[in-house]
């Protein structure tokens, strides 16, 4: 009797144990998932993923993996600021057991998969500060278990999927810094009223975002949302909500109209942008275009008293007859002169690319980095795969002038001469008549302005290392510009906003 019940034990031993461990078929979806996410980073300096090999068969020992101790499965992908650069892979879906998925701060291209919504398990996803693009997929309304989704920092496009409001148990979303738009998926059929922890609470039947009940933390800032903040929202602060396009009394310090519609425009936003920034009040156009600061910054305020140097001498080459005749109303014969004289001897040895080029690279030009009233900036890829952004000036024809067709050559002529590791290279322009285009392209700079990492992004990124390369560098930009040019240039505006940097943290 004794040995039949050990026997019995014995044998529930085993079943369990035959329970506890996965099927291989199983850790093969894992280990097939895993390879297939290594697959599409096609870049990987720090060498995080160089022993992730297929041959182990075990990827818990794998950088960046961590295991359950029991199943011996696959819970958390962690490989926060790893300079991955690639795309996120729809394969990782199959990784059944997935708790958190952490990839913040990596170089993570295209759009977010929709197999991510068969992570049934996933409490904490962190895809921040990378390079994202596209809609937020709906099916992220299927992690019924996540705690925190942080999207921030990316450039995400389209609504706010009103599937979040699925995720009863969300404390934390972050949405803030994409371009996002549309209004606010979330409404209360009752007024709201204020819970003892500060969070909004109704008895009515609510939607979208209103639905969640855990919801503490969330920021929403710096996209292009419109419309009006739900009620359920309003506790929390109203910084969540700057930098949109909402008509709320609630939001402060919203975008500029002109900011807010350059999203929406096609082919046509240079003349479209134009029309509606010349509604404004008068004062608008006694003041110097945006974008010609926006250069000056770059160039320096010596480059003003080489244009009117060069304006000068080409007054004299017109001859007025009369002292008192105004330098504008000059004949069409001198306008010819300096127009041709311009276009001969300034622009000759610097690169022009059509139009035709740019819209390829741009997409269409739907690929909108920034925007201001008077210029739109784009980021584009070229045939070669070299990453350009390309500055675009908001001007119809009938505006142009010859005093600003000479201002424009002779600053692109100034870029042009600018040749050093920490200074902006202008690649080349693009000026064509129809339709009526006046371009400007640069190297892309990746990693944005350095006012965003100190101002926005997560400290630990700029490392003590990484603020000497940038002090350092740009100490030799200035040095270049003010001792090693001739003529030297003096930079009027230098401040966080007019540093980029690119990947490897370089100054710009």
């Amino acid at each position: 009797m004794t040995r039949l019940a050990s026997l019995k034990l014995l044998l529930l031993a085993l079943h369990c144990c035959y329970l506890l461990v996965p099927s291989q078929s199983s850790l093969n979806n894992e280990v097939s998932a895993l390879i297939a996410f290594k697959r599409a980073i096609f870049e990987d300096p720090l060498r995080v993923l160089s022993d992730w090999n297929v041959i182990d068969g075990n990827p818990c020992n794998w950088t960046g993996i961590y295991c359950s101790r029991t199943l011996n499965r696959v819970i958390t992908l962690n490989l926060s600021s790893s300079s991955l650069k690639g795309f996120l892979t729809p394969e990782v879906g199959l990784l059944n057991f997935l708790q958190q998925l952490i990839l913040n701060d990596n170089l993570l291209l295209g759009t977010i998969p929709r197999q991510i919504g068969l992570l049934k398990r996933l409490s904490l996803l962190d895809l921040s500060v990378n390079r994202l693009s596209g809609p937020i997929p709906p099916e992220i309304g299927n992690l019924t278990n996540a705690v925190k989704i942080d999207l921030h920092s990316n450039g995400l496009t389209g609504n706010v999927p009103p599937e979040l409001g699925n995720l009863l148990s969300l404390t934390e979303l972050r949405l803030d810094r994409n371009r996002l738009d549309g209004s606010f998926p979330g409404s209360n059929s009752l007024s709201s009223s204020s819970s003892p922890d500060g969070m909004s609470a109704s008895k009515g039947h609510n939607t979208g975002l209103c639905r969640l009940p855990r919801l503490r933390n969330a920021d929403f800032s710096y996209n292009f949302l419109v419309g009006l903040i739900p009620a359920c929202l309003k506790y929390l602060p109203r910084t969540s909500f700057e930098g949109n396009c909402l008509q709320d009394k609630y939001a402060i310090l919203q975008r500029s109209t002109e900011k807010c519609g350059a999203l929406t425009k096609s082919k046509g936003a240079i003349e479209e942008a134009y029309k509606h920034s010349s509604e404004q009040p008068d004062h608008r156009k006694q003041s110097q275009p945006e974008w010609l600061v926006i250069l000056e910054i770059i160039t320096g305020s010596l480059m003003f008293v080489f244009c009117i140097s060069a304006l000068a001498t080409a007054l004299k080459l017109c001859k007025p007859k009369s002292s008192q005749t105004l330098p504008w109303k000059r004949s069409s014969n001198c306008e010819n002169q300096l127009k041709s004289s311009v276009d001969g001897e300034v622009l000759k040895n610097i690169a022009r690319i059509y139009r035709q080029e740019l819209e390829v690279a741009c997409e269409d030009f739907s690929n909108i980095i920034g925007t201001y009233p008077d210029s739109i900036i784009y980021k584009g890829t070229m045939v070669g795969g070299q990453e350009i952004a390309v500055v675009s000036l908001c001007i119809s024809k009938d505006q142009w002038t010859s005093y600003l067709e000479f201002y424009f050559q002779n600053k692109v002529a100034a870029l042009a001469r600018l040749n050093h590791g920490n200074i902006s290279k202008l690649l080349g322009f693009c000026k064509e008549d129809d339709p009526f285009t006046r371009m400007l392209i640069f190297n892309y700079a990746s990693n944005g302005t350095l006012a965003e990492h100190l101002h926005y992004g997560e400290e630990c990124r700029l490392s003590w290392l990484r603020r000497m390369k940038i002090a350092i560098g740009i100490a030799r930009g200035l040095k270049y510009l003010h001792t090693e040019l001739q003529p030297p240039f003096t930079i009027c505006d230098l401040n966080s906003n007019s540093v980029y940097l690119t990947e490897d943290f370089s100054p710009k």
